[in-house]
């Protein structure tokens, strides 16, 4: 077994969530850094709010691809060496890397965006049909309310019970995974939880300010 290839497909994975679209489009395009404006969040959806749809599409898709890309590869790369069951784990690691490369991104100073978007390329990837479930609740959630941290968190709370109850997984990582994520996302979105909670939060209007 290459222990050298694994771990370069986890080094890449980081590398590949690092890639700061937000901070990189909102500079080279506008000369604006998205992070020192709107909520200081270089994400999609702050990218939005201070640029416009023209910017934070872009830099939605791109932070989703990167993930689900990251993972794809490290499937790839893993398939021939790890049994089926740990090839399982190696992608969930490879998705790791490249949420917290998001988070933490090694080419805009380690300050990047809280790793949703990067997230969702995750769950494509590990939960293709589990997902247009969640994607529906999202926009749902979204439509009626305009918080896009209410659809998050809440789409994130839905998606261990979709695994379990919808697609009836069997994997106890993948189930784990599930849960973390129920987990990761509410954390990271405390402030927004607080603000949702004192009828202070900011709604998604698309209009660039």
């Amino acid at each position: 077994m290459n222990y050298t290839i694994l771990v370069c497909s986890l080094l890449l994975a980081y590398l590949l969530g690092s890639v700061p679209s937000a901070v990189w489009i909102g500079k080279w395009f506008y000369n604006i850094d998205v992070r020192k404006t709107g909520s200081g969040n270089a994400g999609a959806t702050n990218t939005i709010r201070v640029l416009g749809l023209k910017a934070g599409i872009p830099v939605l898709l791109i932070d989703v691809f990167k993930a689900w890309l990251a993972v794809a590869i490290a499937g790839w790369v893993a398939g021939g060496m790890l049994t089926e069951e740990n090839v399982i784990l190696y992608m969930m690691a490879a998705g790791a890397f490249a949420v917290i490369g998001h988070v933490f991104p090694v080419f805009a100073g380690f300050n990047g965006g809280k790793g949703v978007a990067s997230l969702v390329g995750v769950i494509i990837a590990l939960y293709p049909q589990a997902f247009i479930i969640v994607l529906v609740w999202f926009a749902l959630v979204f439509a009626i309310t305009r918080y896009v941290s209410l659809a998050s968190v809440t789409s994130s709370l839905v998606l261990p019970l979709v695994v379990l109850f919808v697609f009836h997984e069997t994997s106890i990582p993948l189930i784990t995974l599930a849960f973390l994520v129920a987990i990761f996302v509410p954390i990271t979105h405390s402030k927004n939880i607080g603000r949702l909670l004192k009828g202070e939060e900011s709604k998604l209007d698309f209009k660039k300010k």
